[in-house]
């Protein structure tokens, strides 16, 4: 993607929307509130990234990142949200979930980690769940990053061959490009059953990693009350939307 003559460059930009995010810190503990970020796409989408550049400025006694591993024996014997909810924001909190209960949906699902009935009451009880978390004063913000098949594909190679990201390979990283239909399917259905008023899902296309982390923190400033926009300015809409069906047809959602 060319970028316009007079645009700045990408690190003042970041520099601008990260100063932002520090005075949105300064209002989430000034007034308590509780933020939590859920950040959900394909591997290799650039979710590890945009975190870090997110979190980079602020106040690590406020913030917190989550990334669980795989669920022990007794987490499967719970209640599936159970694991997540001592990490939930508390006053003053903003929390990121780097992947989060929507596994369920997606790695779980595509990979048979689940039955049929427990993928089918997680769909159905994950709304209220989080209309529950919302009732109770979360403010809820949802992404789902996406990526091309092609520029996965030249990730997941570039990783495996760069031996400062060795952490970032799994054995499920195998397999996402191999099953990008069965992903594919497994997200459609995830935005269209799990979009809601009070918990959308807002989808990022990320395959210009640089561009794809502007616009996720453009809109987080302005989902969560930073509407300075001749600061900080408006993502863009090709970039950051909110979920609609409209948009695969759209060919704005990889499939």
């Amino acid at each position: 993607m060319k970028k316009a003559k007079n645009e700045p460059r990408y690190a003042e930009q970041l520099r601008a929307l990260q100063i932002g995010l520090t005075a949105l810190q300064r209002g989430v503990i000034e007034d308590g509130r509780k933020v939590l970020v859920i950040v959900e796409g394909r591997d290799a989408a650039g979710k590890d990234g945009t975190i870090k550049r997110v979190v980079e400025h602020l106040s690590p006694r406020e913030t917190r990142v989550v990334a669980l591993g795989p669920p022990s024996d007794h987490d499967r014997r719970s209640w599936y949200f159970q694991r997540w909810v001592p990490h939930l924001p508390a006053a003053g909190e903003i929390v990121l979930f780097n992947r989060s209960w929507y596994n369920r949906a997606g790695v779980e699902r595509v990979m048979g980690f689940c039955t049929d009935k427990e993928y089918e009451e997680f769909l159905t009880t994950v709304p209220m769940f989080e209309q529950l978390l919302e009732h109770c004063g979360v403010t809820l913000v949802k992404y789902y990053l996406d990526i091309s098949r092609e520029e996965q594909k030249k990730r997941l190679t570039a990783r495996r061959e760069d031996p400062l990201k060795q952490w970032k390979i799994s054995p499920i990283d195998d397999q996402a490009n191999k099953r990008w239909k069965a992903y594919s399917k497994a997200r459609d259905a995830m935005l269209a059953r799990t979009h809601s008023i009070a918990a959308p899902w807002t989808v990022v296309r990320g395959d210009d990693k640089h561009q794809a982390r502007l616009a996720l923190i453009r809109d987080l400033l302005t989902r969560l009350g930073e509407t300075d926009s001749d600061r900080y300015g408006h993502p863009d809409p090709n970039t950051a939307f909110l979920y609609d069906d409209a948009a695969r047809e759209q060919g704005l959602i990889a499939q």
